[in-house]
C-alpha cells in the first residue's frame, strides 16, 4: 500500500523488498535505469479497470441503451486504442491525426466520434470518407460544410449537435466549457436554424445532442442539470420532426491528484444521470433515449507515474531549494498553464519523512517551468528518481519539443513486464522534418 493518498497511484502501485515504488510488479528504478529518464509508466491493470467501472456502471444503473466513449484527447496512443477498443468503449477523436492513429490500429469506424471546434475542411472530408459514427457539430459553418461534403451521400452521415448549455462549473476557467460564452458549442437559439438547415441537407441525420461542461467537476449536479437541458433541445427538435436518439452529456468527472482529494463516485454520477434521464424522458414524453457519456482524465490519469531524474539542486537566498529535474513543461504543461497541483515522492524511498519543502523545476527555458512548488519530500541529490503520480492525463498528449528536446518514451506494465508502447524520440527524430537551404 501505498503511503499518503493511495487513490492517485496505480491500482498496483506497491512498496518493494527495499522500500522503493514498484508499478505492475515492475521496480521503477530499474525501468529508470534501462530506459533513462523522463519516463511514463501506464499500468494496464488501472485502465481496465476504469474503462470497466464507467462501462458496467452506467449500464448497471440506466434502464435504456449506454454507451461509453474514451476521450482521445487525454493521451492516445496506438497500444492504448487497442485497449479502450478490446474494453468495449467507443473512441472521441479531435483531429484527423487521431483518427488515422484510430485507422492504422483497426478501430471500427461506427464506435469513432469526431469533436472540434473547428474542424478544417480536409478532416471533416477524412472523416466522412471513414463512415465515422458520428461528427459533432459545433457551429453552424461547419454545418453548412457537412452539408456541402455530403451532397452526394448515399447514406446519411450520423451527426450530433454540440450545445452550450450555459452551465457554469466550479473548475479553473481555462478548462470551463459549458458556459454561454465558451469558444465551444451552439447557442440554444441556434436550433431553429439548425432545422432548417438540415432540412436541406439530404446527407446528414442528426441523431445525438451533446454538451461538455468542462474538466475535474467533483460534483454530479451540473451533468444533471445538463440533461435537462439537453431533453428541452430534444423536445424543440421533435416538434420540428426530429426525432434525436441519444442524449450524451460528455465527459468532465474530476480526479484525485493531492492528499485530501477523493476518488470519482462512479456509482453515485452514474446513478444521477440515469435518474436525470429517466425522469426526464418520462416528465417530456419522450422514449427513453440512449445515454452517452465520454470520460478520458477519469479513465487514464490515475494509470500514469512520471519519472524525472534530479540533475542539481539550488538554494536561493530565500532559502526555498530547488531539485532541477531532467523534464518539466514540454512533457507536462499543466502547472504551467493552469497552476496544476501533483503528488511527488522519491522512487527509491516513497514512505520516508520530508526533510522539508522543495520546488520542482523544470529543464526548461522559462521561469514557470515549476512542475510542483512547495513539495514535501526527503533530502534529495543528483541521481535520485522522483516520481509523480496521476501524471496520465494532458501530459503527453499537449507535450512538445520546446528547446529542441526529443519526448519521453513511453512504456506499458502489466503483471511484471514492461513494454514500450512509445521509443524515446532522438536528435535525428527532431531533424526529420527540416529542409536544408
Amino acid at each position: 500500500m501505498m503511503p499518503g493518498n493511495p487513490t492517485i497511484w496505480p491500482i498496483s502501485a506497491a512498496l518493494g523488498p527495499q522500500g522503493q515504488l514498484m508499478i505492475a510488479g515492475c521496480d521503477t528504478l530499474e525501468l529508470a535505469r534501462i530506459h533513462g529518464t523522463p519516463l511514463y509508466l501506464f499500468d494496464e491493470a488501472t485502465i481496465r479497470q476504469q474503462c470497466a467501472a464507467f462501462r458496467d456502471t452506467l449500464a448497471a444503473a440506466y434502464a435504456g441503451e449506454t454507451q461509453v466513449h474514451y476521450a482521445g484527447k487525454a493521451l492516445i496512443t496506438s497500444a492504448l486504442v487497442q485497449i479502450i477498443e478490446s474494453e468495449g468503449l467507443g473512441l472521441d477523436v479531435v483531429s484527423g491525426g487521431e483518427l488515422y492513429m484510430a485507422q492504422q490500429v483497426g478501430f471500427p469506424a461506427s464506435r469513432i466520434h469526431m469533436h472540434g471546434n473547428a474542424k478544417p475542411m480536409r478532416e471533416l472530408r477524412e472523416a466522412v470518407a471513414a463512415g465515422i459514427g458520428q461528427i459533432v457539430v459545433d457551429n453552424l459553418d461547419e454545418l453548412a460544410a457537412l452539408a456541402a461534403i455530403t451532397t452526394e451521400q448515399t447514406t446519411p452521415q450520423p451527426i450530433a449537435l454540440r450545445i452550450a448549455p450555459g452551465i457554469t462549473t466550479d473548475t479553473h476557467a481555462h478548462i470551463q466549457t459549458g458556459q454561454h460564452d465558451s469558444k465551444f458549442g451552439l447557442p440554444l437559439d441556434a436550433l431553429p436554424a439548425v432545422v432548417a438547415r438540415l432540412r436541406t441537407a439530404p446527407g446528414l441525420q442528426l441523431v445525438a445532442l451533446h454538451c461538455h461542461l468542462g474538466s475535474q467537476i467533483f460534483a454530479h449536479e451540473p451533468f444533471a442539470q445538463a440533461v435537462a437541458v439537453l431533453l428541452d433541445c430534444a423536445v424543440q427538435l421533435r416538434d420540428d420532426g426530429i426525432l434525436v436518439q441519444e442524449i450524451n452529456t460528455g465527459g468532465g468527472i474530476g480526479v484525485p491528484y493531492i492528499a485530501g482529494q477523493q476518488l470519482p463516485d462512479i456509482g453515485a454520477y452514474a446513478a444521477q444521470l440515469a435518474q436525470a434521464m429517466t425522469a426526464g424522458c418520462a416528465a417530456r414524453g419522450l422514449p427513453l433515449l440512449r445515454l452517452a457519456i465520454e470520460p478520458g482524465r477519469a479513465i487514464i490519469a490515475r494509470a500514469g507515474v512520471a519519472l524525472y531524474g534530479v540533475v542539481g539542486r539550488k538554494v536561493p537566498p530565500s532559502g526555498q531549494p530547488y531539485l532541477h529535474l531532467d523534464g518539466g513543461m514540454a512533457d507536462n504543461p499543466r502547472p504551467a498553464l493552469y497552476g496544476a497541483r501533483y503528488t511527488a515522492v522519491l522512487a527509491a524511498r516513497p514512505a520516508a519523512a520530508a526533510a522539508g519543502l522543495v520546488h520542482l523545476a523544470g529543464r526548461y527555458c522559462e521561469s514557470g517551468d515549476v512542475l510542483l512548488r512547495d513539495c514535501p519530500l526527503p533530502a534529495a541529490t543528483p541521481g535520485d528518481v522522483v516520481a509523480l503520480a496521476a501524471a496520465g492525463a494532458y501530459t503527453l498528449s499537449m507535450a512538445s519539443n520546446y528547446n529542441q528536446v526529443p519526448r519521453p518514451a513511453v512504456l506499458l506494465l502489466r503483471a511484471g513486464q514492461a513494454t514500450v508502447i512509445r521509443r524515446r524520440e532522438t536528435y535525428a527524430d527532431l531533424m526529420r522534418l527540416e529542409m536544408m537551404v
